[in-house]
């Protein structure tokens, strides 16, 4: 169970892009998956090329990613889409089939992952062993909520994106700049993307459809703990986390996922609200 919470809080790190995403823009970045996916091959990148260790690759990876989600909200889907919030679920939509393509075309459909000497280590805590890439991926998960918190409730940047979530044409108004806003809360996103693929690749694989996986387990998050609810993403990571350690652990680790899927179930049929009452 204890390990269970710790790949829990990863994956709330992913589902914390996601519904950020929602509660500003109000739309499901289909593009999410395949994002990831690009920060996992950026990471082994950094590894293979230039022998940076994953952890240590998060420091270039997060401003390279913040800019490029910054561009593709900007110059790319906002005005691909011309403004409608239909159009713009068809061009992330399309965005991940041309970066999924895009990524098979360079690295082909080969698994690929790192060599690193505490991928196998483990951690004592009294009757508990704790994987190592999983304590520092929830301790690295907890540190990016309290930043992301603290601008969201401190920063202009931040008042401005809780404005623009609660009223996009009020905000307009009184002088806030929506299309910046937005691309700043995607570019936001997509850095949690970049942490996220770090945390992940030294216990973890990459291939071209890897970020699938992880968007699937991201979007029960995001339903769990309520659409577009920051808390919401990662509490529902944290129990998430537990539901699938748990499956896993009575069914097999095939099966293991099957009780986050059910849980998705259950939570559309009597609470769609969420855990924490937000639109689902």
């Amino acid at each position: 169970m204890a390990n269970g919470l710790l790949t829990g809080a990863v994956y709330g790190l992913v589902a914390l892009g996601l519904t950020l995403v929602y509660g500003v823009l109000h739309i499901i970045n289909f593009a999410h998956g395949a994002l990831l996916t690009m920060a996992m091959y950026a990471a082994w990148v950094a590894w293979s090329a230039f022998g940076l260790d994953p952890y240590v690759a998060i420091l270039p990876l997060v401003p390279i990613f913040f800019a490029v989600g910054y561009l593709l909200q900007r110059f790319v889907i906002m005005p691909a889409s011309q403004g409608d919030d239909s159009n713009i679920l068809l061009v992330t939509l399309g965005l991940s089939i041309v970066l999924e393509n895009a990524m098979l075309a360079i690295f082909r459909s080969d698994t690929l992952s790192v060599q690193v000497p505490y991928a196998m280590e483990v951690i004592e805590a009294g009757p508990m062993l704790l994987s190592f890439p999983r304590v520092v991926g929830f301790g690295v998960t907890l540190a990016v909520a309290v930043v992301l918190f603290l601008v969201l409730t401190r920063t202009d940047t931040g008042r401005a994106m809780r404005a623009v979530a609660k009223e996009r044409t009020g905000a307009a108004l009184v002088g806030i700049d929506v299309r910046h806003v937005y691309a700043v809360t995607f570019a936001i996103g997509c850095a949690c993307l970049a942490i996220s693929a770090c945390l992940l690749l030294p216990s973890f694989y990459v291939n071209p459809r890897v970020g699938n996986a992880f968007v699937l387990v991201a979007f029960t998050i995001v339903v769990l703990g309520g659409m577009g609810s920051v808390p919401g993403a990662l509490l529902g990571g944290l129990f998430i986390g537990v539901v699938e350690s748990l499956s896993g652990l009575y069914l097999g680790d095939s099966l293991g996922q099957l009780g986050i899927f059910v849980i998705f179930i259950l939570v559309l049929l009597f609470r769609p609200t969420g855990l924490f009452g937000a639109r689902a």
